[in-house]
């Protein structure tokens, strides 16, 4: 029997594949607890073992068996059953996964994600990852009219790949009047949700009760796809290639990039140092439990050329899944990559899905809303209402202390959930 840890986020549909097929199997499959997308997978340990830093990823116990691939993940902690007793039964098996890869997948995503803010909208596009995905759920209505399941009388491997990559369809975007033909595809799916090996992870799955309206909010504000952060970087490379010309003294610069550089100084070089060393008190964060890093904090502290700052997310009704918020979260600092060498901040997400906050603790140098003196900054922080704490203030400590060691309740009372960490 399989044993290890997965790392995946929260909700993640190619993590379900591994924990449900573990459900079947009695494998001893842990999720890691400590997990942090955009943390954790990026670390050096990280990457020592999973080189791709792809989620989710598997570690068996005893350190020996490392994989990445959802598929690969699910199969390995499977058991025969699930895999097939025979070479035709397991051929199917493995026929059926990479149809969902082709054929479910890349039409789920073009159609879900822009109604879920992940991906810019465009109709035509979206239009046609609809029809493509009708079009294949036609051919598995058809498969399924004489079966139970897909592969063999009872659940296989495949039927669980499968029903995780239809998941985010079946809750987002296939209404009532799509799902009405598709009576075989309607009576597998609720089979398998029904089943308590896939109730014990996924929960009670709530089905699309009417067609998605676009909201062109959630795209401003949810983090983008990696293809659109690889864009926004190539824009801002692009937009230091003047600065770079003018330090090396190229020959006829033009005009208008001799105006440009200002905007990507790096505005902190303008204020005093002080005397609060940043990089000393990350590493101390780093290496050390709470109960040295924050009075180390406050022992460092230097409040004359430094200044800590409550942040609040301004519009928390319309936070939805945990995991979504967490990607918006993510992506804020991905954005403000640049303000890290001078700044630090400990942002949480408090309570559950559908009922959520997100606030942190941000210090950095100088003694104003660093936001509006770089164009490179200005992406998110309106999102935020920011209030300027008192470093003397006892409500202020407790902040710190709740907000740094990731403990304590919002306002509202709601619980911590998960944090994550700018530095």
């Amino acid at each position: 029997m399989a044993a290890g840890v997965l790392y995946t986020y929260p909700e993640n549909f190619r993590a379900y594949k591994a924990l449900i097929a573990a459900q079947y199997s009695a494998a001893d499959v842990k999720v890691s607890p400590n997990f942090v997308f955009g943390e954790t997978n990026k670390s050096q340990e990280f990457l020592k073992k999973f080189p791709a830093g792809k989620v989710p990823a598997y570690e068996s116990a005893d350190g020996k068996v490392l994989l990445t691939e959802s598929n690969a993940i699910a199969y390995y902690v499977s058991n025969e059953a699930l895999r097939g007793s025979d070479l035709k039964s397991q051929a199917a098996v493995y026929q059926w996964a990479s149809w969902a890869d082709s054929e479910l997948l890349p039409a789920s995503c073009a159609w879900v994600f822009p109604y879920l803010g992940i991906m810019q909208f465009n109709k035509q596009n979206v239009e046609r990852a609809k029809s493509d995905l009708l079009a294949a759920l036609k051919v598995l209505d058809d498969h399924l009219l004489t079966r139970t399941f897909l592969v063999t009388e009872r659940v296989s491997l495949a039927d669980i790949v499968v029903f995780c990559t239809l998941i985010h369809s079946f809750q987002h975007v296939l209404e009532p009047s799509l799902r009405e033909p598709l009576v075989n595809v309607q009576r597998w799916f609720a089979t398998l949700s029904q089943q308590p090996q896939v109730l014990a992870v996924v929960g009670p799955v709530s089905l699309c009760a009417a067609a998605p309206v676009y909201d062109p909010k959630k795209y401003q504000e949810l983090t983008k796809d990696k293809k659109q952060e690889g864009g926004k970087k190539e824009k801002k490379e692009k937009k230091e290639q003047p600065k770079k010309e003018k330090e090396v003294k190229e020959p006829e610069p033009l005009d208008e990039l001799d105006e440009k550089p200002k905007e990507s100084k790096d505005p902190f070089d303008a204020m005093p140092k002080g005397t609060f060393n940043m990089d000393d008190f990350k590493r101390c964060y780093s290496n050390e439990d709470e109960a040295k890093s924050i009075p180390y904090f406050w022992e460092k502290f230097d409040p004359e050329h430094y200044s800590i700052w409550f942040a609040e997310y301004k519009y928390p009704e319309e936070l939805a899944k945990v995991f979504m918020s967490c990607n918006l979260i993510t992506g804020m600092f991905q954005r403000l990559d640049k303000m890290r060498k001078q700044a630090f901040a400990s942002v949480c997400l408090f309570g559950t899905d559908n009922d959520s906050t997100i606030s942190g603790v941000w210090v950095w140098r100088g003694q104003d809303l660093v936001f509006p003196l770089s164009p490179d900054w200005q992406i998110d922080y309106e999102s935020y209402s920011w209030t300027k704490l008192d470093p003397k203030a006892p409500e202020t400590e407790r902040l710190v202390r709740d907000y740094f060691s990731w403990s304590g309740k919002d306002s509202e009372g709601r619980a911590f959930n998960q944090g994550k960490i700018f530095k």
